[in-house]
């Protein structure tokens, strides 16, 4: 917002007088026609009927060409005319009617406080008014007259306050609705940021777990080659069954980050949901990779929600995987799932040489990631070197879920 000169920047920011407010076109071209309109008619009769009076009626119209671009300035510029005519002892005429329209618009438009200004003002010209034009008259007339006159100005002064008020109303309305569009706009890229997430959580954990396993059968039967070809065989099926199985998982993650023109997740794209009834097949894939393994179930079993059975799954994923990397040759591993009262324990140990989780920068991934997936469902996961030698993660996963915040 600009000021028409800069000499008048400080008065400007006394009063605001000079602080012209954004006007449409349609508006600017009402308001000429209005200003129009009122001086030819109203303008032209006072100058009819006096030449002098005539120019004070003109000199209280004109300015309502910007009347909205500067309300206060014309309200005030108006009404010192209007000073000068009641000085002048001019008799009130047809012009006058510029006074209310300047009233209604600085109500409207104007600041509160000079809009309240506003009203002080009308209410003094009203006595101004009634002790000149109505002096010799008797008390009973200059009574009526009085009332009437301040009845026009408080009523063009409230209805324009209405008008105000329900202006800012709908403003606030259509602010809220915005802000409401905003807010949904946000959850909804948040909701995306979380989903790509995830699928990165799972293609990492599906990748290293087929990965760690094709490495230790190709090492396998590297060895095995000379020595025993049937062995080495094996291990090519296996690192062949793994990899076909790693990148068809891959791949149906994969194509969860394919968004639509609207770059939102496909609802109808398969999602891979492994659970505890899929460990069995995952500690068979470990043992054929040569890793032995003991899985074991205590308690009684029962359904878990579908986000604990996930988060309990990869747990023991990333578990054996460390384990094939760092546990060195002839390590053998226990998983264990204890369906205790109100949650399910999740073991996972071995006697190797105890290097357990590799650290990482990447806080999705290793030790991190099996925090961030138990914390997701309100649990925990301890892990770290055993006292007499290899590795151990201990995670608690409660049934309930995270308490309500």
């Amino acid at each position: 917002m600009t000021f028409p000169v800069a000499g008048r920047r400080t008065l400007a920011r006394m009063t605001g007088f000079l602080t012209a407010r954004r006007v449409s076109p349609q508006s600017k071209a009402f308001d000429l026609l209005l200003a129009g309109g009122l001086t030819l008619f109203f303008g032209f009769l006072s100058l009819a009927q006096a030449q002098f009076a005539g120019v004070v009626g003109l000199a209280l119209l004109v300015p309502l060409i910007w009347r909205r671009s500067y309300p206060e300035l014309v309200f005030f510029g108006v009404s010192a005319i209007a000073v000068l005519q009641w000085l002048a002892g001019i008799e009130l005429q047809a012009g006058n009617v510029g006074l209310l329209v300047a009233l209604y618009t600085i109500s409207v438009y104007g600041e509160v406080k000079y809009s309240r200004i506003a009203l002080g003002i009308g209410g003094l010209g009203v006595l101004m008014a009634t002790a000149r034009y109505y002096a010799n008259s008797d008390w009973r007339q200059q009574i009526t007259m009085m009332v009437a006159f301040g009845a026009v100005v408080f009523g063009v002064w409230a209805f324009g306050e209405r008008r105000r008020t329900r202006g800012l109303y709908v403003a606030q309305l259509e602010e809220r609705a915005i802000q409401a569009e905003r807010d949904r706009d946000r959850e909804a890229t948040l909701a995306v940021t979380n989903e790509r997430t995830r699928i990165a959580r799972e293609i990492h954990d599906v990748v290293a777990h087929g990965l760690s396993i094709m490495i230790v059968q190709a090492d396998g039967g590297l060895y095995a080659a000379d020595a025993s070809p049937e062995q080495a065989k094996k291990a090519l099926a296996t690192i062949g069954d793994t990899g076909r199985a790693s990148l068809t998982e891959m791949r149906k993650m994969l194509g969860l980050l394919k968004q639509d023109e609207q770059n939102e997740l496909d609802p109808n794209q398969p999602r891979p949901q492994p659970g505890v009834s899929s460990l069995p097949e995952l500690v068979e894939n470990v043992r054929e990779a040569g890793l032995t393994v003991d899985y074991e179930v205590t308690g009684t079993p029962r359904d878990l929600p579908a986000l604990l059975g996930l988060t309990a799954y990869r747990i023991v994923q990333e578990g054996l995987t460390n384990t094939l990397k760092h546990a060195g040759p002839g390590a053998r591993t226990s998983v264990t799932l204890d369906f205790g009262r109100e949650m399910l324990t999740v073991v996972v140990t071995d006697d190797g040489r105890g290097g357990g989780v590799a650290p990482t920068s990447d806080p999705g991934h290793g030790l991190v990631g099996m925090r961030q997936r138990a914390s997701i469902s309100g649990g925990t996961v301890n892990a770290g070197p055993k006292a007499g030698g290899g590795y151990e993660v201990v995670a608690k996963l409660p049934y309930a879920g995270p308490p309500d915040q």
